[in-house]
C-alpha cells in the first residue's frame, strides 16, 4: 500500500523516526503540506496520514483511491470524517498518548503562576537579590495551592489525570462533564457548570471543541467566577473569547491566564492575548515531551497495522 504523511515535523522532529510505517508499505513523506499541494500530495495513495492538514470533502473527492485517514493527534476536526464516513473511508486518532504529559504541564503552568520562578530567576541573575537588603525578596504575591478548589471542565483521561496531580497538592477538585464516569467520580465532585464557575479558584479545560461549547470562557462566564480566579488552558484556543478575557486580565477579575493553545496557530501578532496582563502562553507544547511523542507513533502506526489486517482501531467517524 502506498502511504503518504502530509505534515511530519512536527511528531518526529529530529529525534523519532518513521520507520514503523515503513515497514508497511511505500511511504511518502512531507515535512509539511499547504492546503493547495493537498490533493497532489496524496495522488493516488491508499492511507493519509495527516496532523493538521485538512481532509476535506473536497480532497476526498479528488483522491478516490484513498481507503484510510489517520490523524497524528486526538482532535480530529481536521477532517470532514462524517464525509468520509459516507465514502466508507474509517478515520482513526490517537486518543491516549498525551494524558500524562498534559497533565504535567498543567500543573508547570500553575506552578509558575504561583510562584514566578523563571520572573525571579531572571532577576537574580540580573542583580537584584546581590542589591538587596533582605536575604530574600520577591516580586509577585506568591500562592500556596492546599486548600483552594480546581475546577475540572472535561473530566475524561486527561481530566482525571489532572485532578489526581491536584489531590496531591491538598486542592479540593470539582468537575463538570456532560458524560461523568464512574472513575471521575472517584478523583472529582460532579456539578454543574455555573457551580463550577462559581466555586473554583483554578480553572482547568480538558474538553474538545464543539460548536457549542466554542468561546465558553467569555463576558458572561466570567462575571460568574470568583475575582481573581485562575484559568489554565491546555485543551482547545477556541474555548476562549480572547477579547473577553483580555479584558477580565486588565481589569483583574481573571487573576492569570495560562494558554498552551490560542485561536488560531501559530498565534497572531494581533492575538488580544499578547498585550494582556498576567497571560503566559506557550507555544503549543504540553503534548510534545519526546517520551509522548513517542507513543503517539506506536499507535498512529498499530492504528494502520490494524486496518491492514482488517481490524480497525481507534475509529472516530
Amino acid at each position: 500500500m502506498k502511504i503518504v504523511i502530509l505534515d511530519g515535523y512536527t511528531l518526529a522532529a529530529t529525534d523519532l523516526n518513521w520507520n514503523g510505517f515503513n515497514k508497511l508499505g511505500e511511504v511518502v513523506y512531507y515535512d509539511r503540506t499547504n492546503k493547495e499541494d493537498t490533493i497532489d500530495r496524496i495522488g493516488d495513495a491508499e492511507i493519509v496520514i495527516t496532523n493538521k492538514t485538512a481532509i476535506t470533502k473536497e480532497v476526498i473527492d479528488s483522491c478516490k483511491n484513498i481507503k484510510y485517514i489517520g490523524v497524528l493527534a486526538t482532535g480530529y476536526n481536521v477532517v470532514d470524517f462524517e464525509y468520509a464516513k459516507l465514502k466508507g473511508i474509517p478515520v482513526c486518532n490517537v486518543p491516549t498518548y498525551g494524558t500524562t504529559a498534559v497533565a504535567q504541564y498543567v500543573f508547570a503552568l500553575l506552578l509558575e503562576i504561583c510562584h514566578h520562578i523563571g520572573h525571579h530567576d531572571r532577576v537574580v541573575k540580573e542583580g537584584k537579590w546581590t542589591a538587596s537588603k533582605d536575604f530574600c525578596f520577591w516580586d509577585y504575591p506568591l500562592i500556596e495551592l492546599k486548600g483552594k478548589t480546581m475546577g475540572i471542565i472535561g473530566i475524561g483521561r486527561i481530566g482525571e489525570a489532572t485532578a489526581r496531580i491536584a489531590k496531591s497538592f491538598g486542592l479540593e477538585v470539582i468537575a463538570y462533564d456532560k458524560h461523568f464516569s464512574n472513575s471521575a467520580k472517584e478523583v472529582a465532585e460532579e456539578v454543574s457548570l455555573d457551580e463550577l464557575y462559581s466555586r473554583a479558584d483554578i480553572i482547568s479545560l480538558h474538553c474538545p471543541l464543539f460548536k457549542e461549547n466554542e468561546k465558553m470562557i467569555n463576558k458572561s462566564s466570567i462575571a460568574k467566577m470568583k475575582d481573581g480566579v485562575i484559568i489554565i488552558n491546555t485543551s482547545r484556543g477556541g474555548l476562549i473569547n480572547e477579547e473577553d478575557a483580555k479584558v477580565a486580565l486588565d481589569s483583574g477579575k481573571i487573576g492569570y491566564l495560562a494558554c498552551d493553545v490560542v485561536s488560531t496557530e501559530p498565534i497572531k501578532e494581533d492575538n488580544p492575548l499578547l498585550s494582556a496582563k498576567n497571560c503566559i502562553i506557550t507555544p503549543h507544547i504540553a503534548w510534545a515531551p519526546k517520551e509522548s511523542r513517542q507513543r503517539l507513533m506506536n499507535v498512529a502506526v498499530s492504528n494502520v497495522e490494524s486496518f491492514i489486517a482488517g481490524k480497525v482501531q481507534n475509529r472516530v467517524n
